[in-house]
């Protein structure tokens, strides 16, 4: 009866061990390759999340530092407003050696701001622009044009392309 079933040399071989999965293990596949995706698309979303904190701690941080500097730079141009006021002071003979050594250090501080690309605009003739000029007296019928700049009461500073502080100017009013 050895004919009823049949044993062929590749039937009984050790590899007969190894074959396809079966039917009933297909979900089992589809349900890792699900689970492979779900966990590759948190990756991604992950370090996508993570990328755009670093950014933005790092622009927090580039803004605070320019803030940081902005304030220096006004406190410093607060000091430069003591040295102009002394400058414009009148002095005696006797007093030129300490004028002169308030020109020396006025000099050094324009030459620091400078450097660090702070730069005094001219305010007095042109017209009134409320990005530029802080208005803080007009002054009627002085046969000037409407508008115009007549004293500058204090000097505006940029930096760079950034109005770092506004002139404090009187205006002509018609």
């Amino acid at each position: 009866m050895a004919t009823d079933h049949p044993s062929t040399p590749a039937q009984t071989a050790p590899d007969a061990d190894v074959r396809e999965p079966a039917l009933p293990e297909a979900p089992l596949v589809a349900e890792l390759k699900r689970e492979r995706d779900d966990l590759q698309d948190r990756f991604l979303r992950k370090a996508a999340e993570f990328e755009n904190y670093r950014r933005r701690v790092e622009r927090e941080r580039r803004e605070q530092a320019d803030q940081t500097v902005l304030g220096l730079l006004e406190e410093l141009l607060t000091v430069l407003d003591d040295f102009d006021l002394a400058l414009n002071v009148e002095h005696g003979p006797a007093e030129s050696a300490y004028r002169k050594g308030i020109e020396l250090i006025h000099a050094k501080l324009h030459d620091v701001l400078r450097k660090y690309g702070v730069a005094g605009f001219d305010a007095l003739g042109a017209d009134f622009d409320p990005n530029r000029h802080e208005a803080v007296m007009y002054e009627a019928g002085s046969g000037r044009r409407d508008g115009e700049v007549i004293e500058e009461l204090r000097r505006g500073y940029m930096l760079g392309d950034r109005l770092l502080r506004p002139a404090m100017v009187k205006v002509a009013k018609a």
